[in-house]
């Protein structure tokens, strides 16, 4: 419709302008009496034509010059009258968009927490492109007064209900955990919705429980090509699991890191990755899955500093395991970083790894007790070192940090090393100096 329309407005001004240029060249062309016309001849004819003819040709000639701009007019009248008919008739219509940078949807999983309003509004409040970000909302469970929130929206998000609500066979010893196999199926589906059957390339992936960052958007869209061409990477993710208050650097807002342990908590993925992952998708425990070596293949994730989700979610399937210890605390960036503007090269993996490891290794070795009490001198940063499983634990813990490790691989760690900042110092738990890969046995 915007097209004909634009066509149709596009002919008639044509048509006036080419008819009102055929009558002035007409009258300009008329070679004046006594004058050589192209060939050099004296119009001799025009000298025996009577003076009044001339002047009566004129005088036609204006009158139907009248007549016609009278007739263009009243065809621009109408044309001006269609399009405020046609502008009527599509002010309700979404304008066709065609993007000039690539979609990244928003897909929210849900299920029974009204509370997702609190997710959604603040996705529509910190969304700078309905177009380039369109927001859509899977939902399990079947509950109705959730389905309602998320109605509520209109069309600013896309509602999709997970069809299969039924209960999923499960061993008897893990009947406790029915929950975790839902959510399987559920991520499983809605993935499938997003790359399969609506096309996206890429999507975000974040629960009904998390609260996004001012900069959310801007930090996904700067580091989507950064995904796309470093193989070594299979996602990137907004979260810090070691991000509390006071173990983060407010002033560092735009640092961000490579990490071996998959982080989750709204997190990107491309359709190549979900096209390896979904034949081998688990049945539950789809998380912890993916921290296996099998599926990891010694690819990293890019995770900020600073964490740019907040959980609010205390119930859910695992029962506020580490939110009332950990996750109530993690910071949430406030600060607008324009990534989209900074040079983001030095995350490749091999320019990475060499300055990370050298700022690592030749940071003076401390002890527990000198970070525990605040007797470091200098600005830092600082090595505390680990040589086994038992002593990472102990030291985590007393530290403060996530003690827990999936396939050997610590919380928010690279190559074995975790950075936080304990008493305003930085501080690297770190393996001796030579770590070479992760033991799979320290879980």
């Amino acid at each position: 419709m915007l097209r004909k329309r634009g066509s149709v407005i596009l002919c008639g001004a044509f048509l006036f302008i080419t008819w009102n240029a055929i009558l002035v060249l007409l009258l300009w062309g008329r070679p004046p009496t006594g004058q050589p016309d192209d060939s050099g001849r004296e119009q001799r004819e025009a000298v025996e034509i009577p003076t009044n003819d001339v002047v009566g040709d004129v005088l036609r000639m204006a009158d139907t010059f009248e007549a016609e701009l009278e007739m263009q007019k009243k065809i621009l009248l109408q044309i001006q009258s269609h399009q405020s008919l046609w502008d009527s008739s599509n002010k309700d219509r979404p304008k066709v968009v065609i993007p000039s940078q690539p979609v990244i949807p928003i897909l929210v999983i849900a299920c029974n927490r009204v509370t997702v309003r609190r997710c959604l509004d603040k996705l529509l409040e910190h969304r700078p492109s309905a177009e380039l970000y369109p927001i859509i909302v899977s939902q399990d469970c079947g509950h109705a007064e959730t389905a309602e929130v998320i109605r509520s929206y209109g069309n600013k998000v896309t509602h999709l209900k997970q069809p299969d609500l039924s209960d999923i066979p499960v061993q008897p010893g893990h009947k406790k955990f029915q929950g975790y196999y839902k959510i399987s199926r559920h991520y499983r589906w809605a993935l499938n919705q997003v790359f399969k059957t609506l096309s996206h390339s890429s999507v975000v992936i974040v629960e009904d429980d998390l609260e996004v960052a001012p900069d959310f958007f801007e930090y996904f869209r700067a580091l989507l090509p950064l995904l796309q061409s470093d193989p070594s990477l299979w996602c990137v993710s907004a979260w810090n699991d070691n991000g509390r208050d006071g173990y983060v650097d407010p002033g560092k807002a735009d640092l961000l890191y490579r990490t071996d342990f998959f982080p989750g908590l709204g997190w990107m993925v491309l359709k190549e990755m979900w096209e390896e992952l979904e034949p081998k998708w688990p049945a539950s425990f789809w998380d912890d899955w993916m921290r296996q070596p099998e599926q990891r293949r010694n690819r990293a994730c890019i995770r900020p500093e600073i964490s740019r989700t907040l959980t609010f979610g205390r119930q859910g399937v695992s029962l506020g395991q580490f939110y009332d210890k950990y996750l109530r605390y993690i910071k949430l960036n406030t600060e607008f970083v324009p990534f989209t503007k900074k040079d983001l090269s030095y995350l490749k993996e091999e320019t990475y790894r060499e300055n990370f490891q050298k700022e690592v290794y030749s940071a003076p070795v401390v002890t527990y007790e000198d970070v525990k009490q605040g007797q470091l001198q200098g600005k830092g940063p600082f090595r505390l070192q680990y040589s086994s499983k038992d002593s990472f634990k102990v030291l985590a813990k007393n530290l403060g940090i996530m003690d827990d490790l999936k396939s050997g691989v610590p919380r928010a760690g690279y190559r074995g090393v975790v950075s936080f900042i304990s008493r305003g110092r930085r501080i690297y738990l770190a393996p001796p100096p030579g770590w070479t890969q992760y033991d799979a046995s320290w879980s």
